[in-house]
């Protein structure tokens, strides 16, 4: 018997070429491997219709997002305020096929009792309160960070509201003990990230520069790698590569500040594998602990050392397999240990094993589909 499922996605999931989408796209690949008919909704606003979509979708659907002051509302995040639809909502209720809500930022659905008696599932990709909350913290823009400030409370308390409605599924255990003990969900549990990465990679030779690859658009990513300049790298000698898009005028200066750094703006996705894979250690702090981080992932299927901080890993299984530090002074003794070191079997043994046990694409959907049937 056929089994159709609807995910509603916050943006258009291809190209796979940030985070939330990747997770999306790669969900949706793994599902169709399993002959599951994918009905796909997605809010589009700049990323434009993809073919690419219907290799592995029953159906494909656009719905206009209403941004600026369209999706503003006193009472709900903007995130989601912006991303209800009427005409969506009656492509849902033609059906009784189950739906699976791509973040917080889908959840408008929630609130309609038409669906009470639905079956549907919530991916949770980030705490999306604390998220918005660092972002405040880290903005500089004034109108921005009161922006930031206004939805991070209003995700306060509308994830609190919806927290009991529906199965959730957490990127990490982190996110879900969030709501476990902020927010009193119960009916809650953990599916990792689905990635585009399948085997570790590692050449067994020694690379020669550091390498900080992230969205420099991303103010937090921003905030990390001026951190890194001022505090780690002020004083070492060895090369630092930052590579990323879309760096700020600011970022760019404080790079070329630095004599033993280079800034690589927006370089092509082989262009980054090429890096990630030839860096002797993968720099990979975090100013907070939501979800995973899939350069992290990224960097530990297909570089050679990764150095990061605790909050990187919170709530992951990936800390036994990084390289962990806590304060500029204890990154500089690392990068000194590690620059020089090539890596062991042992650690490409253990990475190999607690990635395929966590990080399967298919094992997982396999997993998700149980959840949902």
């Amino acid at each position: 018997m056929e089994r159709h499922l609807h995910i509603i996605s916050f943006d258009v999931p291809y190209p796979a070429d940030y985070g939330g989408v990747i997770d999306v796209f790669f969900k949706i690949k793994a599902l169709h491997h399993l002959g599951i008919r994918v009905h796909l909704h997605c809010f589009e606003y700049g990323r434009g219709e993809q073919l690419e979509l219907k290799r592995y979708c029953y159906e494909v659907n656009y719905y206009h997002r209403n941004k600026g002051h369209k999706g503003f509302s006193h009472k709900l995040p903007y995130i989601v305020c912006s991303r209800s639809s009427d005409e969506l909502t009656r492509c849902l209720l033609a059906d009784d096929h189950p739906i699976l809500l791509e973040g917080i930022h889908c959840t408008f659905l929630l609130r309609d009792d038409r669906f009470d008696k639905r079956r549907i599932v919530l991916r949770l990709h980030n705490v999306e309160y604390r998220y918005y909350w660092q972002l405040f913290k880290l903005e500089r823009s004034i109108s921005r960070k009161i922006y930031y400030y206004y939805e991070s409370r209003l995700l306060r308390k509308y994830e609190r509201s919806i927290s009991g409605r529906t199965l959730i599924l957490a990127i990490s255990s982190g996110d879900a003990k969030v709501y476990r003990e902020e927010f009193g969900s119960n009916n809650i549990d953990c599916l990792p990230v689905f990635c585009p990465f399948e085997k570790v990679q590692n050449d067994n030779k020694i690379g020669c520069f550091c390498l900080y690859h992230g969205n420099l658009e991303v103010a937090e990513n921003e905030a990390v790698v001026v951190w890194l300049l001022k505090k780690v790298f002020n004083d070492l000698s060895v090369p630092f590569v930052i590579a990323g898009r879309n760096p700020s005028i600011n970022l760019i200066k404080a790079a070329r500040n630095n004599a033993h750094a280079c800034l690589i703006a927006n370089p092509t996705n082989e262009e980054m594998q090429d890096m990630v894979s030839k860096a002797q250690i993968n720099i990979i702090p975090s100013f907070n602990c939501t979800g995973t981080k899939l350069k992290l992932l990224n960097a530990l299927f297909n570089g050679k050392h990764c150095l990061v901080n605790e909050l990187a890993v919170q709530g992951t299984p990936l800390k036994p397999i990084c390289q962990i530090s806590e304060n500029a002074k204890s990154f500089k003794g690392a990068i000194d240990d590690l620059y020089n070191m090539p890596i062991q079997a042992r650690e490409i043994d253990d990475r190999e094993q607690i990635l395929s046990d966590n990080f399967d694409n298919v094992k997982n959907a396999e997993r998700l589909i149980k959840w949902i049937w």
